[in-house]
């Protein structure tokens, strides 16, 4: 996470209150303060932050679901800063910036002259001024939304945002809370405005040379004990404020690729703990760093342990564990944890979930889901004492964006958005058909069916499923219940799925040999369609859809 960003950000709030565009909106905002009750001046600054921030927010979610690589964003919105910084230090850029969104400032004033007492009258007022203001508070506004869009994580983005909207709410609220009087004090920001404009125009111009060169601005503000490590040399990050000794291993079915262990047997090692289940595509799509890892780091002293905690039955039988094993090209230790004995002593929630443990075994960083790799990574050289931080490698963006469908359950057990107008019969075959239209991001099963807890069951040759789904990737984990392969047409938008077939239907066709997860579906980029699958063998086994951007 980028503490400069977050820290411009604050100030570029603050800023706020000189932007050309703003200086004739805060009368507006003290005569709606005035007029309205006393709560009424904090609903007016909720609404301004609640309003930029949705914008911020949206403006992110259209760089995912564009598929925009974010070095790209990270390399445009530098550009976009400097030239930003530019305006600002130029009074005659800054005016014709003005005077290019100043109908948008006439709109907001008229549409913000409303009336109302309370709280929600204010947050309507607010709404109105972050909306209206956005595109005209000058390259202020525009720098930090900048900022926003090209942060690696939503944490940081979004810590980006809070921060702005602080820097910016603080001189707000006070001017609405004050009255007339404050308003007349301001007479020194107005004379001296265009000093101030380019002090902030320069102070970006500097952060974008920082930014560029690479630097971290956490080597700023290191105490005087920690003043012995070099810059670029490794230290723990995003470390537990209060480690804990390591949970033992427990109930633990099968060991694969090693006898048993024990934590304190592996006491004076750096383990890396990864809860992981094979038919999880997030689980997946961690395994490369792992391998990677483990053939880096295992001779100088890494141990990693997957700790296996099945989602599904199917994923307890150690034969299906062992291929995945050999599939992804784990050579590193696999505990079958059947029972999810480990996975309670753990306390653990997620897959996948990484527990870092050192040599005294205590727990002293987790990670939840995928990304901060690099992180990981340089924790793990911090353990083991290796001194200078990995080189950088380019990471893969999480397969996740908030606007593609959630994961969706085919039991009756954790089912949802299930739309064939038959109503479900557990545990029981049944005749289903396809509703007319299936809403967003619901399913329909057509022919017959047998729907278990975790699980449907294709009963006759010829029975379909299709899914109303948003995203790039669809991946459906399928079995097949005889153990003999089934075959399955894969087609999308009611035609043969072409270019947009997934890595596991080439040709549109797929033979189900085993359990586990296959993809149907790549379009390229997150975008809406209808997916049907036919079974042209009875004994298809549907668990879930999964989806990836």
């Amino acid at each position: 996470m980028d503490m400069l960003d977050i820290g411009l950000a604050f100030l570029e709030g603050l800023a706020l209150i000189i932007s050309p565009c703003i200086l004739p909106v805060l009368p507006l905002v003290l005569a709606a303060s005035v007029d309205g009750g006393k709560r009424r001046p904090y609903g007016i600054i909720i609404g301004f932050v609640l309003a930029f921030s949705l914008f911020a927010v949206a403006a992110r979610e259209l760089v995912a679901l564009l598929g925009i690589d974010l070095d790209v964003v990270r390399d445009v919105s530098l550009v976009l800063l400097a030239l930003f910084g530019l305006v600002l230090l130029s009074e005659k850029l800054s005016d014709r910036f003005s005077k290019l969104t100043q109908g948008a400032a006439n709109l907001g004033n008229s549409l913000a002259a409303t009336r109302g007492d309370g709280l929600l009258s204010g947050i309507g007022i607010g709404a109105l001024i972050g909306l209206v203001w956005t595109p005209c508070a000058g390259p202020i506004l525009a720098a930090v939304l900048v900022q926003v869009i090209r942060q690696q994580s939503d944490l940081a983005g979004n810590l980006v945002i809070l921060s702005f909207g602080i820097g910016a709410g603080i001189p707000m609220l006070v001017i609405a809370l004050t009255g007339r009087r404050l308003m007349s004090k301001l007479g020194f920001l107005t004379r001296h405005a265009q000093a101030v404009r380019r002090g902030f125009g320069v102070l970006i111009l500097a952060s974008v040379a920082y930014i560029a060169s690479g630097a971290n601005i956490e080597t700023l503000f290191m105490s005087s004990e920690r003043t012995d490590i070099a810059q670029g040399e490794s230290k723990l990050e995003h470390g537990l404020e209060e480690p804990y000794a390591a949970p033992e291993f427990a109930g633990i079915d099968n060991w694969l690729n090693s006898e048993s262990l024990t934590m304190a047997g592996l006491k004076g090692k750096v383990v890396l703990v990864d809860f992981w289940t094979y038919s999880c595509i997030n689980c997946v799509r961690t395994l490369p760093y792992l391998t990677r890892w483990d053939r880096k780091y295992r001779d100088q002293g890494l141990v990693i342990v997957g700790v296996h905690s099945p989602e599904f039955e199917f994923e307890k039988k150690a034969a299906n564990v062992q291929a995945a094993i050999a599939e992804h090209g784990i050579g590193y230790p696999v505990a079958q944890d059947n029972k999810l004995d480990t996975w309670s002593n753990f306390d653990n929630r997620y897959w996948p979930a990484h527990y870092l443990i050192d040599r005294e075994g205590r727990v002293v960083y987790t990670h939840f889901g995928e990304g901060q790799y690099g992180v990981t990574e340089n924790n793990i050289r911090h353990l083991l004492g290796l001194g200078e931080k990995a080189a950088q490698t380019s990471e893969e963006a999480p397969a996740f964006s908030a606007m593609q469908t959630p994961e969706t359950y085919l039991g009756y057990a954790r089912g949802r958005n299930f739309e064939s107008p038959e109503s479900v019969a557990s545990d029981t075959t049944k005749h289903y058909s396809f509703p007319a239209k299936l809403r967003d991001d619901h399913w329909a099963l057509g022919g017959d069916w047998r729907i278990g807890s975790d699980r449907s069951v294709s009963i006759a040759a010829g029975a379909k499923l299709r899914l109303d789904f948003n995203a790039r990737k669809v991946f459906l984990v399928l079995g097949t219940a005889s153990g003999k392969p089934i075959d399955i047409i894969v087609s999308l938008n009611g035609k043969a799925v072409g270019a947009a077939a997934g890595k596991d239907a080439a040709t549109g066709k797929l033979s189900v040999r085993r359990n586990t997860l296959y993809e149907l579906i790549d379009q390229g980029r997150i975008g809406r369609g209808v997916l049907e699958v036919e079974a042209k063998q009875p004994g298809l086994e549907i668990y879930a859809f999964t989806f990836g951007s």
